[in-house]
């Protein structure tokens, strides 16, 4: 952590720091998403610690995108989150990255504060509490589940489940 962190936040007044890696189709990173991201963080929602942008060339070169790259490929709002680095995420978690991404496709890192579960989280650690899992459903995940039940609640079997 550097000490800019260090100095500007007590660890013990901080919400849970989180990190999401999302893949794009090189040729369908927009930036759509950013003015939402721009509005989690001017709303305090969250705080980004850290972003990075890579992409992984047809041939598997893996290069991390500059805010010249980002600018070139149309994404304005980026510039808004240049230098967001805090020395959380390191190179072996971009190279980790990286390595998730298939050939011809950009991808954003992103480490965050959940700046809202901040006075939640620090009563749990003042009253001796302990995050011991954690855990992210994906929505697939979920709309496979509700349909799952659906059929069950129809009567009638769920087409991913084979019968013997």
């Amino acid at each position: 952590m550097t000490a800019d962190l260090e100095q500007s936040t007590n660890l013990d007044q901080m919400g849970p720091v989180d990190y999401i890696v999302i893949a794009f189709p090189t040729d369908r990173m927009t930036g759509e998403a950013f003015p939402m991201l721009v509005d989690l963080v001017d709303r305090g929602i969250i705080r980004i610690l850290d972003l990075v942008f890579l992409r992984k060339d047809e041939n598997g070169v893996v290069s991390t995108l500059t805010q010249h790259d980002l600018e070139r490929m149309q994404v304005l709002e980026a510039v808004l989150f240049d230098g967001a680095a805090s020395g959380l995420l390191g190179q072996d978690d971009v190279v980790e990255a990286a390595e998730a991404l298939e050939p011809g496709t950009a991808a954003g890192v992103l480490v965050y504060e959940n700046v809202w579960a901040t006075p939640f989280a620090s009563a749990l650690r003042r009253s001796g509490g302990q995050l011991v899992a954690s855990g992210h459903i994906p929505v697939q995940a979920l709309v496979a589940a509700l349909d799952a039940l659906e059929s069950v609640e129809a009567g009638t079997p769920d087409s991913t489940v084979s019968s013997s």
